[in-house]
C-alpha cells in the first residue's frame, strides 16, 4: 500500500512540474518595441515658398538599427503657411507598431508683428450669442498668446475663458489653437481644440490685431449655434 502511495505522490510531483513548465512557456520572452530618436528640430519652422526637406529618424530596435523600416507619412506643404506634420511608424519583428512624430510650421517671414502678451478680455463688450440673445462675459478673464514663428502663434482660448474661467469646468475647456497673423494685422485661425467636448470652432470673423492699442478682437462661430464676440486688451 505505500508503494502504491509513494508512486502516486511521485507522478502527482511529476504531472504539477510538467504542468507549470507548460503554462510559463513563452512568457518570459522579451519584445522590443522600436524607438524613435528625431534628427533636427521639432518643431520644424520652414519658410513659406521654400523646400521642406525631412531630416528623418533613427529607429532601433533593441539594439538592432531598423531605419530602413520605417514607413513615413507627411502632409506639408511649403507653399502654404500652417502646422503639419511627419509621423514615423514601424513594427518590431513581433508585430507590435509605435510610431512618432514631427511639427511642422510652414510660417511667412516677412510677418514681424508680435501679437504676443497676456491679455485681459473686456467683459463690457465681449458676448456669447445664442439663438439671438446676446449675454456679456462674467468677467475680464485672462487669455495668453504666445510668439511661435514669425507670423504664428498660439493661444491659450479661442472662447476667452467663457467655459473655462467663466462657467468653471477647468482647463479642459478651454478652446486652445493656432492662428496665423498676416501683414495687414487681419488673423486667421489654423487649428482649435477643446480637449473636453474634443471639437473644435466652425469659423472665425473679423480677426484682427491692432499693434497701436494691443487689442485683439474676433466673432468665433461654434457648436453650429453659437457666436463668441471677443474683445481683449493686453
Amino acid at each position: 500500500m505505500k508503494k502504491v502511495i509513494y508512486s502516486l505522490l511521485l507522478f502527482c510531483g511529476l504531472f504539477g512540474l510538467w504542468g507549470c513548465e507548460k503554462t510559463t512557456e513563452g512568457l518570459t520572452k522579451v519584445t522590443h518595441y522600436v524607438n524613435f530618436e528625431l534628427n533636427g528640430d521639432d518643431p520644424m519652422l520652414v519658410p513659406v515658398g521654400s523646400t521642406f526637406s525631412d531630416p528623418g529618424v533613427i529607429a532601433m530596435e533593441g539594439e538592432e538599427d531598423v531605419t530602413a523600416s520605417v514607413t513615413v507619412n507627411s502632409d506639408v506643404n511649403a507653399d502654404q503657411i500652417g502646422l503639419y506634420s511627419v509621423s514615423y511608424s514601424a513594427a518590431n519583428a513581433d508585430g507590435f507598431s509605435s510610431s512618432a512624430k514631427r511639427s511642422v510650421i510652414v510660417y511667412d517671414p516677412e510677418v514681424t508683428t508680435d501679437a504676443a502678451g497676456d491679455y485681459t478680455v473686456d467683459s463690457s463688450v465681449s458676448y456669447r450669442k445664442v439663438n439671438g440673445e446676446q449675454v456679456l462675459f462674467k468677467g475680464d478673464f485672462s487669455v495668453s498668446v504666445t510668439l511661435v514663428a514669425p507670423g504664428i502663434f498660439a493661444v491659450s482660448d479661442f472662447l476667452g475663458g467663457w467655459y473655462d474661467q467663466g462657467a468653471a469646468y477647468g482647463a479642459a475647456y478651454a478652446m486652445k489653437g493656432y492662428f496665423k497673423l498676416n501683414a495687414d494685422n487681419t488673423i486667421e485661425p489654423l487649428s482649435s481644440l477643446l480637449a473636453g467636448w474634443g471639437d473644435s470652432i466652425d469659423s472665425m470673423k473679423d480677426g484682427k490685431y491692432d499693434p497701436e492699442t494691443g487689442q485683439v478682437s474676433w466673432y468665433i462661430d461654434y457648436a453650429g449655434q453659437m457666436t463668441f464676440y471677443v474683445i481683449m486688451n493686453k
